[in-house]
């Protein structure tokens, strides 16, 4: 069920399926809550799940001055309050994970359980030059298909692009009724480029799991591997075969194995 909610001074839409402890999924760049539908549908048996837009994509509208990664953070925690969700299960995905970093430091209570996919915690400069040209590449490129053939490049694995899973994906966000702007593309990618959180990653409290693509060339396992030895006491796994957004392309074995950890931590097998 979509509904808009007021949340920390602004509207953002949210998706929300199934009954039972809370979860919040926290999209990347672009991305808006319908990029989450297998997992609001795969994971609402037995959880209360809930998407959103960030500021930028979807329905949500940018702010009229900065935005930064501690304000969506902010948005977030203001959301699970709206829902009336003390603490949530949080899933935050590449752009979504640095949010799903702040806010379990800057809203502690509020996170139960940490799922980080697709992650880094300090940008090196492969990633700031690859960043700078996306940023070049929404500005410059002849339409919004070119954008996204090329774009889609660095996130989905070459089995995608040969199976046509990937032309799917580039005619439903062609299709979709409410597409990012190229300033909001550039705006979300300015707040997230920042995100340095690596000194403080120590302070997260709440059981982590860090998950890595095997063959993800935009956030490689090695950033993957750094966020989850800072982490006190986080598991690291690498999925065989996966590029940067396996929860879209393999959502039966990123379901499983998330649903599995959050059931570590409801039995009590894991501190929360």
């Amino acid at each position: 069920m979509g509904a808009y909610v007021e949340a920390n001074g602004t509207t953002i839409w949210t998706e929300s399926r199934g009954e039972g402890p809370g979860v919040l999924l926290i999209a990347g760049l672009s991305d808006p809550a319908e990029a989450w539908q297998a997992q609001l549908d795969g994971l609402s048996d037995r959880h209360r799940v809930i998407a959103f837009d960030n500021r930028g994509s979807g329905r949500a509208p940018l702010p009229d001055g900065p935005m930064s990664v501690a304000m969506m953070a902010d948005d977030a925690a203001e959301l699970l309050r709206a829902f009336q969700i003390d603490r949530a299960h949080v899933v935050g995905f590449s752009g979504g994970s640095a949010i799903a970093q702040e806010l379990a430091l800057r809203h502690p209570a509020a996170v139960r359980s940490l799922v980080l996919m697709s992650t880094w915690a300090r940008a090196d400069a492969y990633f700031t030059g690859m960043t700078r040209f996306w940023r070049w590449l929404v500005a410059q490129a002849p339409d919004e298909r070119a954008m996204l053939e090329a774009f889609f490049l660095w996130i989905y694995t070459p089995r995608a692009h040969a199976d046509g899973t990937v032309e799917r994906f580039i005619q439903e966000t062609l299709a979709f009724p409410y597409p990012q702007s190229a300033q909001a593309f550039q705006r979300q990618l300015e707040a997230f480029m920042p995100h340095d959180a690596l000194d403080r990653l120590p302070g997260i409290t709440a059981p982590t799991l860090v998950l890595a693509g095997e063959r993800d060339i935009a956030t490689p396992p090695r950033f993957g591997r750094t966020v989850a030895d800072a982490i006190p006491g986080a598991r690291f796994e690498i999925l065989a075969g996966e590029a940067h957004q396996p929860f879209q392309e393999s959502p039966d074995v990123f379901n499983a194995r998330v649903g599995d950890f959050w059931r570590e931590v409801e039995d009590g097998m894991l501190p929360n």
